[in-house]
């Protein structure tokens, strides 16, 4: 499970990078804590279930802030189309 861990610190430094390159820095510095963050957990050792759980609180804050981030944040019709 440590392994998978790094896996993910892996791919969201690719995202970081790719944020950086695009001219979108706040997106770069925001995947580029979050593959810290996964990096920093995956020397710790910690049991399988114990990963799961971290991971479940994770992908749940993630849903909670995209969800009120769609709902009051965007402006209805700013799509520019």
């Amino acid at each position: 499970m440590p392994r998978m861990y790094r896996v993910l610190a892996f791919w969201t430094g690719i995202f970081s990078l790719m944020g950086f390159v695009g001219g979108m820095p706040v997106l770069g510095l925001l995947f580029l804590g979050q593959a810290g963050m996964f990096f920093a957990l995956s020397y710790l050792n910690l049991t399988e279930r114990t990963y799961l759980y971290i991971f479940g609180v994770y992908l749940t804050l993630f849903m909670v802030g995209f969800s009120y981030w769609s709902v009051f944040m965007m402006t209805p019709g700013s799509g520019g189309h």
